[in-house]
This record gives structure tokens, sequence and C-alpha cells, in this order.
């Protein structure tokens, strides 16, 4: 059986086409977001040749580059069994119903709207950064790039104790995001200086250049962005070396080994449910589209540089 689902068919063009309904609990789709950075890559098919493997989400159809099905920030209602009635968490593909294992399904917290709830996979995202940058209370953060994904991590970053966080942008109008999720902001040119950790996720070589400029002596420069093919500039010269700068890769596919022995995917997905309660999140959502219009408007949404997370809304909604 299959259900209309959203398709990347060739570079910059998408289509409805009927995608596999899976095996499974039923769930009808109330939402879905766009997690903008990795979409357009696939988008544009721009995945390396190399990650083709790594790249594939769960419930993914087609092949990279084309065609595709992709997606992975689902949000639902259980149609049947012992969930029938319950919102759910999903990585899942935009489609309009799906089946998966009941394994495969997180319950949404009562306090979180299903609305918010399509933030959850970036909201992840967020928590796995912030483990393995090593940020603690009373660090000097900042956070370079204001897109979904940096503003999650600097809303975190804030609430440790005592900690001092910028959000650092190209666009000034995101000053007003960085003050409701309670950070300071800062043009590139204005980034603080000598900072204990800092966080790069503009996906852009000025943006990496001015994290390595931020960082203070001994500090850890976290690389959360993702390039898709292509060459990134990385200026190792200058004071690099004399500051003794650690520049750490992370990526959100595996569990910290530091918590690996204590967390599972699970339970770091239900945290991340549980943070999204904060209705100051609502400030991320940046727009929402009806699923029939997705494919005459997912271009534009993606290559608009003021896109946070668009929502998907559905039907069975």
């Amino acid at each position: 059986m299959q259900a209309p689902a959203l398709w990347c068919v060739g570079p910059g063009r998408a289509e409805l086409r009927p995608g596999a309904l899976g095996e499974g609990v039923a769930v009808d789709m109330l939402f879905s977001g766009i997690s903008r950075g990795t979409e357009r890559l696939v988008f544009e098919g721009r995945v390396p040749d190399t990650e083709h493997d790594r790249m594939r989400g769960p419930a993914m159809e087609g092949d990279f580059p084309f065609p595709v099905k992709y997606g992975y920030c689902a949000v639902g209602r259980v149609a049947e069994g012992d969930l029938a009635g319950r919102a759910v968490f999903a990585l899942h593909p935009h489609q309009a119903r799906f089946r998966l294992p009941q394994s495969a399904l997180t319950l949404l917290p009562d306090a979180l709207p299903p609305g918010r709830a399509v933030l959850a996979a970036n909201m992840e995202t967020a928590l796995t950064l912030l483990w393995d940058s090593g940020a603690s209370a009373g660090d000097r953060i900042a956070v370079i790039g204001a897109g979904v994904l940096g503003a999650l991590t600097a809303h975190l970053a804030a609430r440790l104790p005592g900690a001092e966080v910028t959000l650092v942008d190209t666009n000034a109008d995101r000053a007003t995001l960085a003050a409701q999720l309670g950070c300071r902001f800062a043009a590139p040119e204005a980034a603080p200086q000598d900072c204990d950790v800092v966080f790069h996720l503009s996906a852009s070589a000025p943006g990496l250049a001015t994290a390595i400029a931020s960082a203070g002596r001994e500090a850890t420069v976290l690389e959360g962005s993702w390039y898709g093919a292509g060459d990134t500039p990385v200026p190792l010269g200058g004071a690099f070396h004399s500051r003794r700068l650690r520049l750490v890769g992370s990526q959100v596919g595996q569990i910290p080994p530091a918590r690996a022995p204590r967390w599972t995917y699970a339970r770091r997905l239900a945290k991340a449910l549980d943070l999204l309660t904060d209705p100051a999140l609502d400030v991320l959502i940046s727009g929402e589209t009806a699923f029939a219009d997705l494919p005459v408007r997912y271009g534009a949404i993606l290559s608009d540089p003021a896109t946070l997370c668009h929502r998907i809304r559905y039907d069975a909604q």
C-alpha cells in the first residue's frame, strides 16, 4: 500500500508521488518539519558519493542523488492499536500516512503541542552538540550561525548556570531571536573573544573562520555544520597552533562515547522532546505550508535565509 509523499526528483525539483506505507502501526501525519540545511543538500543533489549509505534515513525510499523520498521530522496521530489517538514523533519523510514498528514511535509529553514537536530531531542534535563540546557552568560560549540548530544549541547553552552565551550571525534580525532565547547577539565582526567553547553551525567558511578567531587558549571549537560535497577552507595558520585549539567534529548518528554506557537513542529522543515543552521555542517555527502545496513551495523555503523550521500541515489534523 502507498500514500502521497514528497520526492526530490532532480536538482531543484520536487513532486508528490506515491510512497511505500511501510510495516507496523498506522500513523496519520499531523505535521512534519523541514530541516533546511540537510534537506537543501538533498534537494540540490549535493550529498557526497561517500556519504550515500550513511545519509540514508529511516523509511527513506529511492537512492541518492535522485529520485529520493527524504525527511526525518514527523509528528502524527496513531490510528490503531494500544496507542490509538495518541500523538507521536517519528523519524520519517514528508508523507501523509505511514506505518512503523511501535518501538520507532515516541509519545509526545502531555505539555508538548504537536506543532512544536517538529523541532525534535534538531533538538536531539543540539543536545548531542552540547555533550560533545564539554561546555559547562560559567563558560563564555559563542554559537556561530543562528539557524534553527544554532538557535537551539544557544538556548540549551544559556541554561547552564552562569554561562555567557552569544549567538553570532550576519543577519541583524536574529538579535530579536537571541533575546527571546535568553542569549546575547553579535555580528561576526563583534563576535566575543577568548571563549571557552565555540559552536560553529553556519556551514560556511567565513563562519568557521569567525569561530576559530573567537576561541581562547586551549578552547574547543565544535564543528556541527554539514557542508555536503565540495571543499571548505579552514584557517589553521596564525595563532591556531599557539593557542592549542581543539577542532572537534560532532554528528547525531551516534551517542557520544562518554554517555553511551547509560544513554540509548530512545532516552536521548525522549529528553529532546521534554526540552521542547518551553513555549519560547515557538519562535523557531518560521512558517507553515499545506502538504498539497509543498512541491511548489519547497525550493523557495529551502533557499530563503530567513527560514528556521518550516512546518508542513497535513489534512489529518
